[in-house]
């Protein structure tokens, strides 16, 4: 199964990648697939490239979801 995670975007680089936080974790993503994302909108990430600019509502959602289970919440492996 795949798991796309929300993040949200804290940088954005010239080279179309973009720094995100991730349950606090700091991660590079391509944002290729998500031209008009900023800094400050959530996305879903999945295979290192953000998928889809979500509204904050739908990214808080599912943390919290995430954050129920625990092996999910496990980030020290993204």
């Amino acid at each position: 199964m795949c798991l796309a995670i929300p993040a949200q975007i804290s940088e954005i680089t010239d080279d179309h990648l973009a720094i995100v936080d991730i349950l606090g974790v700091k991660r590079e993503c391509s944002l290729d697939l998500t031209p008009a994302a900023q800094v400050g909108d959530f996305v879903l990430v999945h295979a290192g490239f953000a998928i889809e600019v979500v509204s904050e509502e739908y990214a808080q959602e599912t943390l919290d979801l995430i954050r129920e289970i625990p092996e999910l919440a496990d980030v020290e492996g993204l």
